[in-house]
Order: C-alpha cells, then structure tokens, then sequence
C-alpha cells in the first residue's frame, strides 16, 4: 500500500472536482454556488459548510461526482479570523441584528486577555445560535427566529485547537481561530465577550482555509467570470486532493472492472484500514473502499468514470 501523492491524470473537467471559492461578503453560500455552477454550465454541485452572507473566505464546492466527498471535507478543520465588538450583543450575533443587550466595557490589558483566551482552547461544549442553517421539523432555524420562535437547542462537542489575539482597537477585538467543524464564530464571540464580563457581536469574518487546502489559493467569482468568458475554465482541483489523509491502493484491470461492478478483491500487501482510496493502473481516482486485515478490498464509493 502506498502513500501517493493524489493522481492528477484529467477527467473530464467539469465532471469531478473541487474549486475553493473566496465567497465575498454580502452573498449568501447558495448564491454564490448558483453563480459558479452557472458558469461552469450548470453542473451538478454543492457548497461545504455555510458561510453566513456576513461571512467572506474560503467556500470549497464540490462539481459533479466530487459531491461525493463533501462530508471528508466538512470534517476538516477551518480557520477564522473575526473582530468581536464588545459592549452590545445582537439578535444575530452580527452586524445585521438589533442590538439587544449593552454593556460596560472591561479593561482590555493584552495580557489578561490572552490568558482568558488560552482558557478557551481545546474541546468544549457550544449551543449553536438560533440564526444558523441548522433544522427543527424540517425548518432552518433562521427561519424560526426571523418568525420570533425560539427552541432549545442542545449544546454539541466543538474544539478550539489554536486561538489567538491578532489586535486591539477601540471596544474591539481581532482574533484568529482553528477549530473542528460546527463551531460557530458568532457563538464563540458572545461566549468570549461573556468571559470579558460584558456582551459582544462579530463585526468582520472571514474564512481563512479549510483542512487540507491550507496552501491552496482561491478563486475570485470575477476571477472565474473573466476565464470562463475567454473560453477558459477556473482552476479545479482533483477530488482526491480532499483524500490525502487516506491510504492509496493501486489496482490491476481486472481489479477494476471487479470493484466498478460492486465486487470485493483481493490486493496483496495491503494493510486493515477504514477507509482508502482506490486508483486505475494509469493513476486515475476510482473512488473509496475499505481494507479489511486480510487484504480484502470492498468498494464504498466509486467515482463514475467518463
């Protein structure tokens, strides 16, 4: 079994693959995946992990068979930077909802502050806000608060694995976090505020990078427009980028017709593992499947070829 490196012979490229858009403020995650699949010719596709229209950054879509992989990429750490302004909680716990509490503001010695923040890395507990894409019934909680109903909400193990104050000015803040998936900024900011002895909200938030496209570069929607307009198309990773923490094995042919029919094989030299990755003789991605400990491999997710 080898660690290689993700293949990068082409498939059709609107067929499969991944583009990390720098959604801007002011647009919600659906808009902005809507403007994408338009360009891309409508393409099948779906955005990972909401960012609020407040919010700008890093928006991994998945095009084509590459949404099959959507949730390994959700499971992916994700980096924040955001302002928190202390002294007023809003109903949003952005800039978009009335101010509903207010606040005297504490005295911000750097310090102090950061030994408040190293007080908050690590797993916790959050309870997610009643403004979030979350479902109750089948209804987005967004919408329930916009219609003034309010429902509990179970809090749901997070972890903060770096949290850091990048600035001071004012009655605001500027930090910068790496946290699992579902946490919520605006949530961590009021709980922070709270820890201040005072109230606060976001007032700026972006997405920094997404596990494992840390040292990828993103694409622009105007960037994107000018290619596609010149006949082009936007860079587009490979889905298997997303997979590189899973182990690799490289079948025969008829290996590969076995697995593309649903059939288990038998690859010597393999190792037990969970979950791996599956590739063609000529290093095209096939898709997932797991290794039991005596090489057995079944297929779990195969990509379809074309």
């Amino acid at each position: 079994m080898r660690q290689d490196a993700p293949a990068q012979t082409a498939a059709a490229p609107l067929r499969q693959g991944i583009v990390l858009l720098d959604k801007p403020r002011g647009l919600s995650s659906n808009h902005a995946l809507q403007r994408v699949r338009r360009l891309l010719g409508g393409v099948k596709a779906g955005h990972v992990g909401s960012l609020d229209p407040l919010a700008s950054g890093m928006l991994p879509i998945c095009l084509g068979e590459a949404t099959k992989i959507a949730g390994d990429i959700l499971a992916g750490a994700k980096r924040y930077r955001f302002t928190v302004a202390l002294g007023a909680r809003t109903a949003t716990g952005d800039t978009e909802g009335a101010v509903l509490e207010t606040a005297p503001l504490p005295e911000l010695e750097r310090a102090a502050l950061e030994a408040r923040l190293r007080g908050f890395v690590g797993p916790q507990l959050q309870v997610p806000p009643m403004y979030s894409a979350l479902k109750r019934g089948g209804e987005p909680l967004y919408k329930l608060a916009r219609a003034g109903v309010s429902v509990e909400r179970a809090a749901r193990p997070i972890e903060l694995f770096e949290l850091a104050l990048l600035g001071v000015a004012g009655n605001e803040l500027t930090l910068e976090t790496l946290c699992s998936k579902g946490t919520y900024v605006r949530t961590l900011a009021e709980d922070l505020a709270r820890a201040l002895g005072t109230c606060g909200h976001v007032t700026a938030l972006r997405r920094v990078s997404v596990a494992p496209f840390e040292a990828c570069a993103m694409q622009t929607l105007e960037s994107m427009e000018s290619v596609c307009a010149a006949g082009g198309l936007p860079p587009i990773l490979p889905a298997d980028q997303a997979l590189t923490h899973l182990p690799a094995v490289h079948l025969h042919p008829e290996q590969v017709r076995r697995v593309q029919c649903g059939e288990s094989v038998f690859v010597a030299g393999t190792a037990a593992a969970s979950r791996i990755r599956l590739y063609a003789p000529d290093g095209a991605f096939l898709g997932l499947g797991e290794c039991d400990a005596r090489g057995n491999v079944q297929p779990r997710r195969m990509f379809i070829q074309g």
